[in-house]
């Protein structure tokens, strides 16, 4: 078998460039439907609703501590990569709605619409060695140290953050929001396969 090709620059950038818009929109998607999610863009999410304030500095904010995380066990180009990547989603999910409105759109289809856009982006970044930070980060340690998927790492931690939404929120909101979350990590734990997929 042929040694793992590594990805240039360029390629680095269409990738993760590719992964941030994808998740951009899932997101303006989940907002507008009044869902939640899962991981650390749920918990900022969460805190949007109940404060009012955007979900974008939310995310940056909440992220902050696990760049630390990251930098030791991780390595710095992850790190550099994955702070440019959560500073861009956080610019980009302020100004998406201004110029992409969304006039009707059913709960149930935007469930899947954001899971099926937002696996796919967050997949499209770690095949380029990035993340979105947060509890994304530790799922990646977990998969890479023990083996365990980093997909099913992030559904336990949705079972925890969900838990603690059906006190916060309608129990159809949160019905609808698992769907979502489901969809997004069988996405990831199909597919991000290191055995499957060698470059790096």
């Amino acid at each position: 078998m042929s040694p793992p090709t590594q990805h240039s620059l360029i390629e680095d950038v269409q990738g993760l460039g590719l992964g941030i818009f994808l998740c951009t929109i899932g997101i303006h998607v989940l907002t507008f439907a009044g869902l939640i999610t899962g991981q650390t863009a749920g918990i900022a999410v969460i805190l949007s609703y109940l404060t009012g304030w955007s979900f974008g500095l939310m995310f940056f904010a909440i992220n902050l501590p696990f760049y630390a995380l990251a930098y030791f066990r991780l390595g710095p180009a992850f790190t550099v990569k994955s702070l440019i990547s959560v500073s861009l989603l956080s610019v980009g999910s302020v100004l998406l709605p201004k110029g992409f409105t969304i006039e009707y759109l059913a709960t149930p289809l935007a469930a899947v619409m954001f899971g099926s856009l937002t696996g796919l982006g967050l997949l499209a970044m770690f095949r380029h060695n990035g993340s979105l930070g947060g509890l994304g980060v530790l799922a990646l340690l977990m998969q890479d140290r023990f083996g365990y998927r980093a997909g099913y790492v992030q559904l336990a931690a949705d079972a925890v953050i969900f838990s603690i939404a059906l006190f916060l929120f309608p129990p159809q909101v949160v019905m609808w929001s698992v769907l979502g979350a489901l969809v997004l990590n069988l996405i990831i734990a199909i597919n991000h396969r290191r055995d499957r997929y060698v470059a790096t």
